[in-house]
């Protein structure tokens, strides 16, 4: 009797040691959860899908770093425009990371994070013009962008500068290869992708100064998921502190 007895005492005092062992090992699970992600991977360098199939780009290294720093395991799901929103309000993902500009209208239906990047209109020009740093330093000169856009209003009231339109972003830059503009006007992800990606430009272009209008990115979440919300917010901000988002926009988008 006194053996099982004993017995029994081991076994009520190991129960107390693995049980906090456990509720340590499912707060930490708590703690690190895995989400999925949808991106429309067909808008470089922000996302894009590399010669392995993998999905890359200046948003995906910017939510893994966000992710490191919180503790998040992410899953991306390539996921087409048309149907990305109501993807995100069925639940068929956690989140949308996918140069999603935050607009009153969206925040209607869905939440966003605090703002990530600033992807406003960017000037370039060709990598000689190395006395340009700002859309005024054009006057005389004719400057491209596509018709209707924010670009094009931005060179339409700079004084001095002659604004040539385009149905089509690339047909501006392929003037500009020709010497017919001096510089093209768009958003920074397409600036980017002509000035750094593509083979035939990124020699003869480059991005001049910062963005001088706002389109700020940000995060999507479903409408009122604040736990998944809070814990991204977190992670931006941790990122921008320490300077990792400058680091890949000098890798991704200069």
């Amino acid at each position: 009797m006194k053996v099982l007895r004993t017995a029994a005492l081991l076994l009520v005092v190991v129960g107390l040691v693995v049980a906090p062992m456990m509720s340590g090992s499912a707060l930490a699970a708590k703690k690190a959860p895995s989400i999925t992600v949808a991106t429309d991977a067909t808008w470089p360098p922000m996302e894009m899908v590399d010669g392995n199939k993998n999905i890359v780009g200046y948003d995906i290294d910017f939510l893994n770093a966000v992710a490191k720093e919180v503790g998040l395991k992410i899953t991306y799901k390539n996921t087409a425009w048309d149907g990305i929103f109501a993807g995100i309000a069925a639940g068929k993902y956690d989140a949308i990371i996918s140069s999603v500009t935050i607009t009153e209208e969206r925040k209607k239906t869905m939440d966003f994070s605090v703002p990530y990047i600033n992807a406003g209109q960017v000037l370039i020009v060709p990598k000689e013009m190395t006395d340009v740093t700002k859309l005024s330093d054009l006057k005389g000169k004719k400057v491209g962008a596509q018709l209707g856009t924010t670009g094009a209003f931005e060179v339409k009231k700079t004084k001095g500068v002659e604004l040539k339109t385009y149905d089509e972003i690339g047909l501006a830059f392929e003037d500009m290869a020709s010497g017919r503009v001096s510089g093209v006007v768009c958003d920074t992800p397409v600036a980017a992708n002509y000035a750094l990606q593509q083979k035939e430009y990124k020699a003869k272009f480059m991005i001049v100064g910062e963005p001088f209008t706002d389109e700020y990115y940000g995060v999507v979440v479903q409408k009122g998921n604040t736990e998944l919300l809070t814990l991204i917010n977190k992670g931006i901000k941790v990122v921008q502190k320490k300077g990792i988002d400058k680091k890949l926009e000098a890798t991704w988008l200069r």
